[in-house]
């Protein structure tokens, strides 16, 4: 697991993306400008919760969140997510 110095504020949570498909199911190759951005990732960091909200995700989580969902940040050179934890569909 990363190790990022980064805390989340509130209700935020910190997402590594999924790494993007390289094959459909039937083994085609998918080139590079046609990949779709993954729904789904790995939770890094968490923040505190709301004062009558505790946070429902922990670090090491695996989720599905929206394909829109956080805001990109480029960290020590990886790619995460920072997003609301209401962003966040499904624990898997």
């Amino acid at each position: 697991m990363s190790k990022v110095k980064v805390q989340p504020l509130a209700d935020r949570v910190l997402v590594e993306a999924a790494q993007a498909e390289e094959k459909t199911a039937g083994g085609i190759i998918i080139p590079d400008t046609a990949k779709e951005k993954p729904q789904r990732g790995k939770i890094i960091a968490v923040g505190g919760g709301k004062k009558d909200e505790p946070m429902t995700v922990k670090v090491g989580d695996t989720v599905l969140y929206g394909k829109y969902a956080g805001t990109e940040l480029n960290i020590e050179g990886k790619d995460y997510l920072i997003m609301r934890e209401s962003d966040i569909f499904a624990i898997i």
